[in-house]
């Protein structure tokens, strides 16, 4: 990963954070990106105080005039774009769908799908040769579950843009990547509504940021690219393998 320039979406918390910290340590040049700029500038100056090096730029991924100006920015600094994770995304409205607010279910489905697309639309043309893009993807991308419609829809569309991108742009090495129940705040967010198996689940049960962070790394070297255009879950055992999980 040695001098790689990696672009994070929701990069303040959760996998976002974890995984800008691991590609960091492993000689990356980490963007960490998010709407709340204080959160990502603390962290970046905490892997910059390490030796490592990390820029946060704030933008809203459902903005295409935002990310437009977020990979300008990046090209800025470091001259090259060689990795894109889209890991920004909601969970609310956790609820049955007959009691969604519009407003609410229509910004789920524009951070987690339309961000991905402003994303990769932005950066197609800016990526340095052999680059990687992670779309963050969920098991709810092909399973429906109660009172998580607008989750759903996003992941699954999602799933198709990753194939899609994967058929026309066969120089780039793209994954929809799944990374099982992980401990994050959008898992407490789900403990907390009480709608659906999931949100009984303990949190003593989930897996950590840190394993999900190693797996991301991993898909960001050459050794993944047998899987480049298809739908990769954490816990197959065979990718499990190859990524030293």
């Amino acid at each position: 990963m040695k001098n790689k320039v990696v672009v994070i979406t929701g990069a303040s918390r959760g996998i976002g954070e974890a995984s800008a910290r691991e590609l960091a340590a492993q000689g990356a040049k980490v963007v960490l990106v998010a709407r709340s700029k204080a959160k990502i500038e603390a962290i970046a100056k905490d892997i910059n105080s390490s030796g490592a090096r990390a820029l946060a730029l704030s933008a809203d991924v459902s903005d295409y005039n935002s990310v437009e100006n977020l990979f300008v920015q990046t090209i800025a600094k470091y001259g090259k774009l060689d990795v894109l994770i889209n890991n920004a995304g909601l969970i609310e409205p956790i609820a049955k769908f007959s009691e969604t607010e519009p407003e609410a279910w229509t910004r789920t489905v524009s951070v987690n799908l339309v961000g991905a697309y402003n994303c990769i639309r932005a950066a197609i043309d800016k990526f340095n040769n052999d680059a990687t893009i992670i779309n963050l993807s969920s098991g709810a991308a092909f399973t429906a579950l109660e009172g998580w419609s607008a989750y759903c829809a996003s992941k699954a569309g999602l799933a198709m843009l990753t194939k899609s991108i994967g058929l026309e742009h066969p120089q780039i090495n793209i994954y929809g990547f799944a990374p099982g129940l992980v401990d994050t705040p959008m898992q407490a967010q789900i403990r907390q509504s009480g709608i659906n198996p999931i949100s009984q689940i303990a949190q003593e049960n989930l897996a950590s940021v840190a394993e999900v962070a190693k797996a991301i790394a991993w898909l960001c070297t050459d050794y993944a690219k047998e899987y480049s255009g298809q739908e990769i879950d954490i816990r197959d055992e065979d990718f499990r393998k190859k990524a030293g999980l």
